[in-house]
């Protein structure tokens, strides 16, 4: 029986870090894509409407 635990945790765990490293790389194909985008577009970056107050500021990553 402790085995059948052991692995269940060691599943769980591998479960939650692909999930993690799913996030982690769309997060870093999205940079990836507008930074190609600005290099095409030859910006300095992208602009970004704060909802709040209504101005534009650049992206953060």
């Amino acid at each position: 029986m402790p085995q059948l635990i052991f692995f269940a945790a060691v599943g769980v765990a591998a479960y939650v870090g692909y999930r993690a490293l799913l996030r982690e790389a769309e997060r870093v194909t999205q940079r990836a894509r507008r930074v190609r985008r600005e290099a095409e577009a030859g910006s300095m970056g992208t602009l970004v409407k704060d909802p709040e107050t209504g101005e534009y500021r650049l992206a953060k990553d």
